[in-house]
């Protein structure tokens, strides 16, 4: 079971719309439940030592390969779909 830590302390900042809606995106892209934990989790990486290119390219990695993953699916469709007909047929 995973303990979570009390989370007391609240920043805040502005963003014009642009930004809000980039992270908003972001979010999207990365599976982040919401702009709230991708900022969290971006500030912990840092934290860390890290860059916010680190986390970001494991995950636009992982974005990439599933991308990949559809494309060939999409690309299999048609044949599929023909060898379903002719089966169909006999």
């Amino acid at each position: 079971m995973h303990v979570f830590k009390p989370r007391t302390r609240m920043i805040s900042i502005r963003l014009s719309e642009e930004e809000y809606q980039g992270l908003r995106r972001l979010c999207a892209l990365t599976g982040a439940r919401s702009v709230s934990d991708l900022a969290r989790d971006a500030m912990n990486l840092l934290l860390k030592g890290g860059t916010a290119s680190d986390g970001l390219g494991a995950r636009m990695d992982e974005v990439r390969t599933q991308m990949r993953t559809l494309e060939r699916k999409i690309d299999e469709l048609p044949s599929r779909l023909v060898a379903t007909a002719g089966a169909g047929q006999r």
